[in-house]
C-alpha cells in the first residue's frame, strides 16, 4: 500500500506530516512526503527515515526577502505551486499510489491527480481559520479587498471562495482541461471537501461545532524527537536558573525589527537569562554578556520542558510543542493563524501576547507568564493534551483506503 501526503509551506507543514508518514510506515504503508526542497526540510525527513520529493521553490525563497511577500508575489507563486502539484504527484504516483493527503497553503491540484487516478483524498488542516465558519469572518488573503459598509458572514466568504479563485481557478483548470476532468467553480470549497481533518489537539483548538464543514479532529500529528540537546546547550541550562527561550521560527522577514534586542532587554528587567533560536529571522545576541545563548535547529521537545517562558510567533507547531511541554508562552502574532492561538493560550491562562512587541511590553507581558498562577496553569495543562493524533489519523487513512 502507497500513499502520497504532500505540503507546500513553512516547517509546521512539513513536520506534521513526517510525524504522520513514520506512523504509516510502522503499520507496513509506504509513506512518502512530497514537501518544499528546503535544506531544513530535507535534513528533518532523512532525521524521520521518510522518502521525501521536492515539491515546488524552496519557502525560504519566497519569504527570506528584505520585505514580505506581496500580492503580487501570491499571484505568481499560486499558479507555480499548482503546476508542480500535478506535475511532481502524478509522476510519484507514476508506481500506484492508493490515497492522497494535502496539507499546508491551499493545496490545489492534488485532489485533482487523485481524481484523475481514481483514488482517496484528504484535506488536512492545522487550524481552521480558513474554514467557512458562520462564527468567525474569513482571514485575510491577496487579491479585491472586502466590500465596503457591512456584510453579513455568509457574504464574507463568498468573497472569500472569489478571491481564491482568482488566484487559483485559471491554472487549476487548465491543468484538470489537460488531464480529461471538467472545470471546477469553486476552488476553495473543491480543495477543502465537505470532511476536512482538523490535526489539533481538541483543548487548544475546541473545534466542533465552529465550521459549516463537517471536519474529523484527530489530534495533533507529532514526530517523536529523541535528539538530546547540544553539549554547550546542556552547560548553559544547568548554568543558572530556567532561561527565556525566543524564537520565531520560519517567520524570516515577517519578524519584527529588533525583537531580539526587545526580548534580552525585558528578560533582563526580570533577572532571566535568554535562550536564542537563530531561525530563519537570524536572531543574534546584542552584546557579548554571558547570560545569552544562540541556538540553532535543536531538539524542542527536550529543551521547552527546560525554560521559563516560550517567545514565539505563535505557529501552531510551537504552540502545540510548548504547551505539551508544560512551558508558558509568550506569543508574537504575526500572519495567518497567529492571532487565534495567542487568544487561545490567553484563554488557558496558560500565557498572554504582546502584538506590538517593545521592551516595555514585553517586560509587562513576562511578568504574567512568570508569574506562579502562569507557570502552575501551564504544568498542569501540558500532560493532559493528546499524543496519539498520528495513530488516528493513519487508521483513519487505512479506513478510508479500504472502505
Amino acid at each position: 500500500m502507497r500513499v502520497l501526503l504532500s505540503t507546500w509551506g513553512s516547517r509546521g507543514d512539513v513536520e506534521p506530516l513526517a510525524g504522520l508518514a513514520v506512523k504509516l510506515r510502522q503499520l507496513g504503508v509506504d509513506a512518502q512526503v512530497c514537501a518544499p526542497p528546503d535544506d531544513e526540510f530535507v535534513a528533518l525527513l532523512a532525521r524521520a527515515n521518510v522518502p521525501m520529493i521536492p515539491l515546488g521553490p524552496s519557502v525560504q525563497s519566497v519569504v527570506s526577502r528584505p520585505k514580505p511577500p506581496t500580492a503580487q508575489d501570491a499571484f505568481k507563486l499560486a499558479p507555480e505551486l499548482v503546476a508542480a502539484r500535478f506535475e511532481t504527484l502524478t509522476r510519484a504516483a507514476a508506481d500506484g499510489c492508493d490515497a492522497m493527503l494535502a496539507t499546508g497553503l491551499m493545496p490545489a491540484g492534488v485532489r485533482d491527480v487523485a481524481e484523475r487516478l481514481g483514488i482517496p483524498y484528504v484535506l488536512a488542516c492545522f487550524h481552521i481559520l480558513g474554514l467557512p465558519s458562520q462564527h468567525t469572518s474569513p482571514g485575510k488573503r491577496p487579491g479585491t479587498p472586502p466590500a465596503t459598509g457591512p456584510t453579513d458572514r455568509r457574504a464574507e466568504w463568498a468573497q472569500d471562495a472569489e478571491r481564491v479563485n482568482a488566484l487559483y481557478a485559471e491554472a487549476l483548470n487548465t491543468h484538470r482541461a489537460a488531464i480529461g476532468l471538467p472545470p471546477v467553480g469553486n476552488v476553495r470549497d473543491h480543495v477543502f471537501t465537505e470532511h476536512p481533518w482538523v490535526a489539533a489537539d481538541p483543548v487548544l483548538l475546541p473545534a466542533a461545532g465552529q465550521t459549516e464543514l463537517d471536519i474529523v479532529q484527530t489530534g495533533a500529528w507529532i514526530l517523536p524527537d529523541e535528539r538530546p540537546l547540544p553539549a554547550d546547550l546542556e552547560r548553559f541550562l544547568d548554568a543558572g536558573e530556567p532561561p527565556v527561550y525566543v524564537g520565531f521560527g520560519s517567520m524570516a522577514s515577517y519578524a519584527p525589527q529588533d525583537i531580539a534586542r526587545a526580548a534580552i532587554e525585558a528578560s533582563r528587567a526580570h533577572g532571566r537569562r535568554v535562550l536564542l533560536a537563530r531561525g530563519w529571522a537570524g536572531l543574534s545576541t546584542i552584546d557579548d554578556a554571558a547570560d545569552c545563548f544562540v541556538v540553532g535547529e535543536v531538539n524542542q521537545q527536550a529543551l521547552f520542558p527546560r525554560v521559563a517562558t516560550v517567545i514565539h510567533h505563535g505557529g501552531a507547531g510551537t504552540t502545540g510543542t510548548a504547551a505539551r511541554a508544560g512551558a508558558a508562552q509568550l506569543i508574537v502574532p504575526l500572519i495567518a493563524d497567529q492571532p487565534f492561538w495567542a487568544k487561545r493560550v490567553t484563554e488557558l491562562s496558560i500565557g498572554t501576547s504582546a502584538p506590538d512587541p517593545t521592551t516595555e511590553s514585553l517586560a509587562t507581558a513576562l511578568a504574567t507568564t512568570l508569574s506562579p498562577t502562569t507557570q502552575s496553569k501551564a504544568r498542569s495543562l501540558g500532560p493532559t493534551l493528546q499524543t496519539n493524533g498520528t495513530e488516528v489519523a493513519a487508521n483513519l487513512l487505512l479506513q478510508t483506503i479500504n472502505s
